[in-house]
């Protein structure tokens, strides 16, 4: 996104027009001396309402089981919200759309989980009111709601805060809020992390209308629902498409099953995912490739586009690359297994064998006790090399065993398959792969061979 325009100018021009409470409400009594949370909405409200109504909750190490409520309106030219502290960092989560007007459950827990691993500032932006409802009114209510969030940052910034120490953390159109976010103080906010930004009314938008590298100094997105609610196209600096962006393992992919699990359960899954890597359970590493098809394929083995170094979701600066300047829009992938906290290793199997007289069908198994991870490979007769990536809770150096059966029980398929090779390696690729060559493997007959190795 780029603007010609200063932020200051279009502060002082729709700074008049834009507040952030109703006209005539003021703040509840238990969040003048109690702890706040975020509000819900009645369909009775959205109808009556006449103005955006967008507050603020301030979470920090010494208040993080008691979030603090307040609006730009409360703030005098020169106060800060109380327990801000502009030295630090600052977090601020930005929900999206709420489609029966209900508060965001996980907004306090991703709140808390920030403050363990970071001590930051943390800023909940709450705009239920503006989000409830007709998805296509909440669209054209997003700029609006970033002019006030960015009113309430020249605010802290003219008190102390640096727009580098700004840390957005938006989930799906909070993303795109974040953005334009970015775009009114022209790209100088320190980050932006999305999670599974908003597809619809997005997907075809012009940059100035949507979530780009060029809003923040440094943008990672997270993208799980791609081919529904999310946007199937890189939106930063560093894009993550886990188990391929779009389909999640653990979700329903019947509509019978529960409205969460068919319906937004893969939308979700981003944050979630994001949440177990801050809580560092483990490190959630992508590889670039240029599409899910060839990275499972084995056709990406490394970084080299970030000169080596792998970038991790979470926390870490840059996602963890040192590169400088970061390349734009890059796509990569990674799988996880369906449940927190989603670690997963990727181990490259490479298998050679001797030509075929007819097709087959192999099933190779990597074990470690009862964790046991499974892949099929269809064995043609004009080829004879064959890689695929598969997902382990465990890194190779702490497997057991593998395992390759001949599962072509069908007449015309191959009865004994002559093995040239097989090789696995933990990627990105480090080290020199673990080989065993020249053994043969029949119907009814499975070949396993034990891993002797350690982790260091």
């Amino acid at each position: 996104m780029f603007w010609g325009c200063t932020i200051a100018a279009l502060l002082c021009v729709l700074a008049p027009h834009t507040r952030s409470e109703v006209l005539g409400a003021a703040e509840p009594a238990a969040e003048d001396h109690g702890c706040a949370d975020l509000t819900n909405t009645t369909w009775q409200q959205y109808r009556q309402r006449t103005e955006l109504q967008v507050r603020y909750l301030l979470l920090t190490r010494d208040t993080q089981d008691c979030a603090q409520a307040f609006s730009q309106d409360s703030l005098s030219k020169t106060q800060l919200p109380p327990h801000f502290n502009t030295s630090l960092q600052t977090k601020v989560i930005v929900h999206g759309y709420r489609a029966m007007g209900s508060k965001p459950s996980w907004v306090l827990n991703l709140a808390q989980v920030l403050l363990r691993a970071e001590d930051v500032n943390v800023l909940i932006v709450d705009w239920v009111y503006g989000a409830s409802f007709a998805y296509n009114l909440v669209v054209e209510n997003y700029k609006e709601v970033a002019v006030q969030i960015s009113i309430l940052i020249n605010h802290l910034q003219k008190q102390g805060s640096k727009l580098e120490s700004f840390h957005f953390i938006g989930v799906s159109l909070g993303a795109h809020v974040a953005g334009f976010v970015g775009t009114l103080f022209e790209g100088r906010i320190g980050r932006i992390t999305a999670l599974d930004p908003a597809g619809p009314m997005f997907k075809r938008a012009d940059t100035f209308d949507r979530l780009d590298p060029s809003d923040a100094k440094f943008v990672d997105a997270v993208h799980t629902d791609s081919d529904y609610f999310g946007i199937s196209i890189p939106v930063g600096h560093v894009d993550f498409f886990i188990n391929g962006g779009n389909d999640q393992t653990g979700c329903a992919r019947s509509r019978f099953a529960s409205m969460y699990g068919y319906v937004i359960c893969d939308h979700m899954r981003a944050l979630h995912v994001y949440v177990s890597a801050v809580n560092g359970s483990c490190a959630l590493t992508a590889l670039p490739c240029t599409s899910y098809e060839d990275f499972l394929r084995g056709q990406c083995e490394d970084c080299n586009v970030f000169k080596g170094t792998c970038p991790t979701i979470g926390l870490s600066v840059n996602s963890g690359l040192t590169v400088s300047p970061v390349p734009r829009e890059q796509k990569v992938f990674l799988i996880t297994t369906s449940s927190a906290p989603f670690c997963a290793h990727h181990i490259l199997v490479e298998l050679v064998v001797a030509a075929l007289d007819k097709s087959a069908e192999v099933e190779i198994s990597l074990d470690k006790g009862n964790q046991k991870v499974e892949k099929r490979l269809r064995l043609q007769r004009d080829t004879t090399v064959y890689r695929a990536v598969l997902a382990h809770p465990s890194p190779l150096c702490e497997l057991h065993s593998i395992t390759v059966r001949n599962t072509g029980a069908r007449l015309y398929r191959q009865t004994l398959i002559q093995v040239r090779s097989v090789c696995v390696s933990q990627l990105p690729r480090r080290e020199m792969p673990l080989c065993v060559n020249k053994f043969d493997v029949r119907r009814g007959t499975p070949w396993s061979h034990d891993f002797v190795q350690v982790c260091n």
